[in-house]
């Protein structure tokens, strides 16, 4: 995931973490990975998500950054 410089507005930090998101998705779609990108609220548990959808897609053979 992407370090913000100090003072990054919360409205950045969230825009940008919507649109990694976004991105997930559509490769979780490429490569039929399943995922739960658009359930899952805001927070820890949507991170955790987010992390467990980069592995999948990594052992899919997506380079994930």
């Amino acid at each position: 995931m992407v370090e913000f410089p100090d003072g990054t507005s919360a409205v950045k930090r969230y825009a940008a973490r919507q649109a990694y998101d976004a991105l997930l998705v559509q490769a979780c779609a490429a490569v039929e990975v399943r995922h739960r990108l658009d359930t899952v609220v805001e927070g820890m548990d949507r991170d955790i998500e987010r992390l467990r959808v980069e592995e999948a897609l990594r052992e899919a053979g997506v380079r994930v950054s």
